[in-house]
Formats: structure tokens, sequence, C-alpha cells
């Protein structure tokens, strides 16, 4: 197997990872919080940070790494339609992202704080949940418009 090929194994690997991680916690994480169990949201929210720490963390590190290594040993221009547009999706994403992880350690912090406490979750735990699902929508859809311009290389997105 040559280099670009485990690249790209890596590249496509890491991806389901990344949107697979992302998507499977934010199911759970969705609907958990609807059943306003705070046992079983205390123990989900834990799981989803270190979800993020474990799963999509590195592979946030290896989508670009091995995308643009692989640009660059195909001779692909970053300027390329479709490459350009994949890496601004995916900052876009990370954007998102970031403040999500934030939130989601100050949800499970809130929801540990509840349980010790044996309170009900307070007001900002619900904001905070607002906020999460508003930033993880655009991310989502970053990620599966990545996911279209990996596949198809549009020659022109518009």
């Amino acid at each position: 197997m040559n280099w670009y090929m485990t690249l790209k194994w890596l590249h496509v690997l890491s991806s389901v990872v990344l949107v697979g991680t992302g998507f499977g916690s934010a199911f759970y994480f969705f609907f958990i919080n609807r059943t306003r169990n705070l046992v079983a949201q205390a123990e989900v929210v834990k799981l989803v940070v270190r979800a993020d720490w474990w799963f999509t963390t590195p592979t946030v590190v290896i989508q670009p790494a091995t995308g643009l290594l692989m640009a660059h040993l195909a001779g692909w221009p970053l300027a390329t339609p479709w490459l350009a547009w994949s890496l601004g999706l995916f900052v876009l994403a990370g954007v998102c992202w970031l403040p999500v992880v934030w939130l989601q350690i100050q949800m499970a912090r809130l929801a540990q704080q509840a349980m010790d406490e044996e309170t009900v979750l307070p007001a900002l735990y619900w904001r905070y949940t607002r906020w999460w699902e508003a930033l993880g929508y655009p991310a989502f859809v970053a990620m599966v418009g990545v996911f279209y311009l990996m596949v198809a290389k549009p020659a022109s997105i518009f």
C-alpha cells in the first residue's frame, strides 16, 4: 500500500469516528435530556464529555493532517473549490464544536452538583442545553457537507 492510500484509509476511518461519535453522542444526550431523569442525564453527559476527549479530539487533528497531506500528494491546490469549501465547512464545525465542549463540561458539572445536593437541574443547565443544540445543528450540517464534498469532489460548487 502506498502513502496516499494509507493516508486515505486513516482519513476515511477518522471521519467516520468523528461524525459517528458526534452524531451518537448528540442523539443520546438530546433524548436523555427530554426524560428529565437526573441520574441518567448526569451519566450520559459525563460519557459525552469523555467521548469528545477520547474520540472526537484526536480525529479533529487527524482529519486536517491527512486531508492536507493527501491534497499535497495529489497536487490539488487548496483553492480547488470542493477542497476550499471542505476546509471552510470543517472550520465552521470546529468553531461550533469548541463552545459545545465547554458547554458539555459545564452541564456535566451542574448535573453532578444537582445529584450531590439532591436538587433539580438549575435553569443554567437548560440554557446551556439550548446553546448546545443551537451550535450542534450547524456543526452537523457542515460535516455532512464535508462528507459530500470528500466523496463527490465536484468541479464547481455553484
